[in-house]
């Protein structure tokens, strides 16, 4: 089953007020405390962003319903803003439900830099039927690669093994 594609979101839209901006750019230095070499922009998280009279109010959209790092991410985000000399709520969203499409390509380029091999585009990519049966390996760039566990250390990698450069790694779950 496939979702329809929801583009990226970005804070370049036309109707971006300069406060808006502001938000934006603040938001590109939380990252995500579970992956810690990656923004939560890079992750697209945040959906949406607002500013009026002062109040900020920050959409964001979690990997997962179950995300035990959605508390620290909506903590930092507060701290964050209201650093900003903002008052801020932090708002949920279910809806549209995150998909690895979502990642940036700088988000691509910086887990594979941190050894976690990124996402191949879920859309497309008919191995996320099969149960994540194969991944390309960070270090080497094959897909000589195997599942080794489904889960690695947070619920979105799974561990994988390399035969071609003989190295273990994880890889960030198409979702």
């Amino acid at each position: 089953m496939t979702r329809p594609h929801t583009p990226h979101p970005t804070p370049h839209t036309p109707d971006c007020t300069p406060e808006e901006t502001r938000v934006w750019q603040a938001l590109k230095s939380v990252n995500d405390p579970e992956l810690p070499a990656v923004s939560i922009l890079d992750m697209g998280i945040v959906r949406h962003v607002s500013v009026q009279h002062n109040h900020a109010r920050v959409t964001i959209t979690p990997t997962f319903s179950g995300c035990p790092a959605l508390e620290t991410i909506r903590a930092d985000i507060k701290t964050t803003i209201t650093q900003l000399g903002f008052t801020t709520d932090v708002i949920t969203s279910l809806t549209p439900a995150w998909t690895s499409d979502w990642i940036s390509p700088e988000g691509h380029k910086k887990l594979a830099d941190a050894g976690i091999s990124p996402p191949e585009p879920a859309q497309t990519n008919p191995l996320v039927q099969l149960a994540f049966t194969a991944a390309r390996c960070p270090r080497c760039a094959s897909f000589d690669t195997e599942v080794k566990n489904t889960f690695g250390a947070t619920l979105c990698k799974s561990l994988h093994y390399c035969h071609a450069c003989k190295e273990p790694f994880e890889a960030f779950k198409p979702l």
